[in-house]
């Protein structure tokens, strides 16, 4: 799998994530979020920069839903519910925003 972005081709594995994450940038995160149909708006930025710096700054961490979902209601000043982040990536948020922020897939098993 690829996505076409500016008119170069980034390599993504057969589940959408990139297999450099060097070749992220924000286009690429319109590209493929185009591809699986999310709108890119200022709170659904805020879940992928959250992520990515979780990521990239925080040895390779890769919060769970829960923890996105407190992470968010500090940032956004209200009480943000689960069902609030799967509105904005309806495909499960912690690994759709991953995907869509050049992320590597999350092997973590479910639970807490």
């Amino acid at each position: 799998m690829a996505y076409e972005v500016n008119g170069k081709t980034i390599e993504a594995d057969e589940n959408g994530y990139l297999v450099n994450i060097d070749d992220w940038t924000e286009d690429v995160g319109r590209a493929i979020a185009a591809a699986e149909d999310v709108e890119l708006t200022d709170k659904a930025w805020d879940v992928i920069n959250y992520l990515r710096d979780e990521y990239i700054n925080n040895g390779a961490n890769q919060p769970n839903d829960r923890n996105i979902v407190k992470a968010m209601s500090d940032q956004w000043g209200e009480k943000v519910q689960s069902k609030d982040l799967y509105d904005i990536f309806p495909m499960q948020p912690s690994k759709q925003a991953a995907r869509i922020g050049g992320l590597p897939e999350s092997r973590r098993k479910g639970g807490y």
